[in-house]
């Protein structure tokens, strides 16, 4: 008579499903807990000084407020007032004229240089660097610098032009140079950083499609225009809008260099908004025309988005 297979038991003291369930639970739970009491410090300071300072300028920019005396609200008067403020209107008007200089100046200066910079030359290491050194330099200190280089009278700007037997020029104490001044030394500084990325765009380009090219008989020319620039459009796209972000926030050289003159010719929309906060004391307004300018940025943003998802294959370039 054949023998009947001996029932599996449990030995003694396993676990059930439903206990092994509970454990896994309590294990994920104490997980849980474990990563908050790391992440939570950060939370605290993303919340304490980023998402509670924004919404409690939101509510001050529908106030009238000095920052003083108790706060009282006035709605939209703050943003009809900037509709109607010629000082507004040439801080806009500097930015966009310093953004339309500064964005392609940049990017057109940056991708030459990262070309000269893109070959087997020697000391292209030494190159690379001191032409990257000037974004690292803040731009406290470079208003600092060419404040003491472009002085009208003790300047080495004009002792250099006198021995070339060129009349004395004004530079940043005059309303019809300064702003092309501080466009320029914002060059000096910020190419730097679009040569860094071009650089590693261009090692990025795969060399069996620049050799491809090369058999079909294409020259420097056209290797630049139907296969470089093609394949770099997602940096030109990332560069510009980075540039103009940058450009529209600039403070920091205009504070240092000519705190917004001479006769308000460098006044920039982020020193207004400064000047009316905490020199007219005046919150409630440059809280205002801080969100304008908030506005601005998060529309050029979305625009961005938006033409990557509209045409998401010509922004990947020519690489696939």
């Amino acid at each position: 008579m054949p023998r009947l297979p001996t029932p599996l038991t449990l030995p003694a003291g396993a676990l059930t499903d439903a206990e092994i369930r509970r454990a896994r639970r309590r294990r994920r739970r104490s997980e849980s807990a474990t990563a908050w009491a790391f992440v939570t410090p950060s939370v605290l300071v993303i919340l304490g000084l980023g998402i509670l300072p924004v919404v409690w300028s939101l509510l001050l920019s529908f106030q009238a407020d000095d920052l003083v005396t108790p706060s009282r609200w006035v709605g939209l008067q703050n943003y009809h007032a900037l509709t109607q403020d010629p000082n507004f209107h040439q801080a806009v008007h500097n930015t966009l004229v310093y953004t339309a200089l500064y964005v392609p100046l940049s990017m057109v200066f940056g991708l030459v240089l990262a070309l000269a910079l893109n070959r087997r030359i020697k000391l292209v290491g030494l190159y690379r660097t001191l032409i990257f050194v000037p974004f690292v330099i803040s731009a406290a200190a470079q208003g600092v610098l060419f404040s003491f280089i472009l002085d009208p009278e003790f300047g080495a700007a004009n002792s250099v032009l006198h021995a070339l037997h060129i009349s004395a020029q004004g530079f940043l104490t005059d309303p019809g140079q300064a702003l092309n001044i501080l466009v320029a030394i914002s060059l000096w500084s910020g190419t730097g950083f679009c040569v860094v990325i071009y650089l590693a765009a261009l090692q990025d380009i795969p060399p069996s499609l620049m050799e491809a090219a090369r058999l079909d008989g294409a020259g420097r020319r056209h290797l630049l225009w139907h296969v470089v620039l093609p394949t770099l459009t997602p940096v030109n796209i990332f560069l510009l809008v980075w540039q103009v972000i940058e450009s529209l926030q600039v403070f920091d050289l205009v504070y240092v260099t000519t705190k917004g003159g001479p006769l308000g010719s460098t006044t920039v929309i982020v020193y207004f908004i400064w000047e009316m906060a905490f020199q007219n004391f005046t919150a409630g307004y440059g809280a205002a025309a801080a969100y304008v300018l908030a506005v601005a940025l998060l529309v050029i943003a979305a625009g961005t988005r938006l033409m990557r998802r509209r045409d998401p294959a010509r922004l990947e370039g020519a690489t696939r």
